[in-house]
């Protein structure tokens, strides 16, 4: 299978401090993909890379083979770990504007989320609840058929219920050839879910490896490796 993303000697600093040292990384098309480590390892730095919104860096940057730009962020479906969208707006507004942006969005699969959310669509954005804000974009990122998605922490911060509903659904809906990479802390809901696993410790990847054959190697659970690999992170 192909790479998707080719990360060749990346390295970025804020200042003195070095977020990201020298990073070689390759992602597979079609591959679930944790990424994985403890606050300050430089997760997000790496995902606004990929996703485009840090443009200042050393070293080479590839998705689909091609460098960063306005071609990569076309087949680029990001979920931030915060909502970015305007609370004046409507539901619709924002579905125009997403048709309007990117060429692969699906208006229909878009309709079919929010009714299975059971979102109204007519509402303004600022009257919906937290819970059905979080599952509005999510609704946003998976009607589109993107070669990558990015989820930096989709689960962080919401409760058990709406945890099992949000990662059924990145499963059930994301495009089955594209390759998922989601960052995330809650490790133990997510175990079953990746191919592979990447460690980032203080700027630096400790591990990149399959999670079957980890876990085989190990012979511990994925919570456990990244516990006793993380234990001295602080």
């Amino acid at each position: 299978m192909d790479n998707i993303v080719s990360i060749k000697n990346l390295t970025k600093s804020y200042g003195q401090t070095q977020a990201l040292k020298n990073v070689n990384l390759d992602l597979t098309s079609g591959k679930i993909i944790g990424l994985l480590g403890p606050n300050g390892s430089g997760k997000t730095t790496l995902i606004k890379i990929l996703t485009g919104l840090l443009q200042q860096y050393e070293g080479s940057v590839t998705i689909d083979g091609k460098l960063l730009g306005p071609e990569t962020k076309a087949i680029v479906s990001y979920l931030p770990d915060q909502l970015y969208f305007d609370s004046w707006m409507k539901i619709n507004d924002l579905k125009n504007y997403f048709m309007d942006m990117y060429e692969d969005f699906s208006p229909v699969r878009f309709n079919e989320l929010i009714y299975q959310f059971q979102i109204p669509s007519r509402d303004l954005i600022r009257k919906l609840s937290k819970g059905n804000q979080e599952k509005l974009q999510l609704a946003l990122v998976l009607s589109r058929d993107a070669k990558l998605y990015i989820f930096d922490e989709p689960i962080g911060g919401v409760d058990p219920a709406l945890r099992e509903i949000i990662l059924e659904t990145i499963m059930n809906y994301r495009n089955s050839d594209a390759t998922i990479l989601l960052s995330t802390h809650q490790i133990y809901d997510v175990e079953d879910l990746f191919d592979e696993v990447i460690f980032l410790k203080q700027g630096e990847v400790m591990l990149h490896q399959n999670l079957d054959e980890l876990i085989m190697e190990k012979n511990k659970s994925l919570l456990e490796i990244f516990k006793e690999v993380f234990r001295y992170a602080r």
